[in-house]
């Protein structure tokens, strides 16, 4: 280990702005015996591969791995391609439909892609949990179910009212937690790392370690963050994403469209910011001595030059101000044809693929969302001559108008 920070300043660093610690106690000690051993720690996180795309929620608790790596700790990053199979019951109302053993693989490669424009490579270990789970004989996996019990399970929240309202659960699900805890025996793992969500499946990992005579693993959890739309968590099928592999522009121009208030904790949780860089930053707006819209544009930028470099968030910027804050047209615009002279609003919306439904179409126009040639269309019925005008749709809709 190269770190030359005493356990306390490691810890100090490590606890900032964790949610949760399951025990503060238990890690400085971990953190006093690896540096008196010279042995880094072994910090497990579990990615499960339900879907291909790393975005910024995911962010939060990786950053926080990079963090132990700068400390000279080992992360194993641990594919969860066998549990995958079974499907993580966390937060579910219902039981999950379990993916393919193809649509796992080839999740489990793009995180792979991804997690290195975070993480140092060197001090990662990437394993799969089917390299031992799949081993598994039908006598391991009973000894292993024996080690915990149904009322233990049914303290889960999820599973709790579930078990109230009459809905199904499946022994599957009970596995989940199991295997996920058996896990980190196998890693012999010292922390494990996750969203809040997890908190759950991570303390069953202390305590099948402690039944396979191990120590048990520190347990850190993460805020959870918030999609764009400031309400609901950060997921992919909810629409309220950022993709760390999106392109440079759709990076910055999503962090341009969330809240002022959403805005401080991303800052908080997305950058290097400390709590209290965030609360002189929110003072700072509130006194008048900075505008809230140069704090955003200085969040997108940091963001978008973090997950692709300066060159290209300069690039994604001007890109901004040409398209919505100077209101002028992108250079490069797709076209849709018509061989009629002019054309509903609502089927053009439809045909150009900005709305799934007339009902959505109408809601928009209704919202003064839709514009041609820079002239708002307030009327359902509108029919919109096709000679070369610019649709536009929300902030980032363009598509021109042509007659075959």
């Amino acid at each position: 280990m190269t770190n030359e920070l005493s356990a306390k300043e490691q810890l100090s660093l490590l606890l900032d702005k964790c949610e949760a610690v399951i025990s503060e106690e238990e890690l400085l000690k971990k953190l006093e015996e690896s540096k008196k051993e010279k042995r880094p720690l072994k910090i497990k996180y579990g990615a499960d591969p339900s879907a291909p795309d790393i975005h910024l929620g995911h962010t939060v608790v990786i950053q926080k791995l990079k963090t132990f790596q700068d400390l000279g700790h080992e992360v194993v990053f641990l594919i969860g391609d066998f549990t995958a199979m079974i499907g993580d019951p966390s937060g579910r109302s219902k039981t999950r439909v379990p993916l393919t053993k193809e649509q796992i693989l080839a999740n489990a490669k793009t995180y792979q892609e991804q997690i290195f424009k975070i993480l140092d490579k060197k001090k990662t270990r990437i394993v799969y949990n089917s390299d031992w789970l799949g081993k598994m004989t039908f006598s391991d996996v009973i000894n292993l179910a024996s080690r915990y019990t149904v009322a233990r399970m049914l303290e889960r929240d999820d599973f709790s009212k579930r078990y109230k309202n009459n809905s199904p659960i499946t022994i599957l699900e009970f596995l989940y937690p199991l295997v996920q805890g058996y896990d980190s025996v196998v890693i012999n793992a010292d922390v494990e790392m996750g969203g809040t969500d997890q908190t759950f499946n991570m303390l069953v990992g202390r305590d099948i370690q402690r039944e396979y005579g191990q120590m048990p693993q520190v347990v850190m959890t993460m805020p959870i963050l918030e999609g764009t739309d400031g309400v609901q968590k950060m997921s992919k099928s909810l629409g309220n994403y950022i993709g760390i592999t999106e392109d440079a522009s759709a990076i910055y121009g999503k962090l341009m469209s969330i809240s002022d208030e959403l805005m401080f904790n991303y800052y908080k949780l997305l950058t290097e910011m400390t709590g209290e860089d965030v609360e002189g930053l929110k003072k700072d707006i509130s006194e008048g001595m900075k505008h809230p819209m140069d704090a955003k544009k200085k969040l997108a930028f940091l963001l978008t030059e973090k997950f692709h470099n300066k060159e290209k968030a300069e690039a994604a910027e001007e890109h901004f101000k040409k398209v919505f804050s100077q209101r002028e047209n992108p250079e490069e615009i797709s076209e849709i044809t018509y061989d009629q002279e002019k054309v509903w609003i609502i089927q053009i919306l439809k045909d150009a693929g900005f709305v799934s439904s007339a009902s959505e179409a109408r809601r928009i126009i209704s919202q003064g969302g839709v514009k041609v040639n820079d002239e708002k269309i307030s009327s359902h019925s509108a029919e919109i001559p096709v000679n070369g005008q610019i649709l536009r749709c929300g902030k980032r809709n363009f598509i021109r108008l042509k007659k075959i």
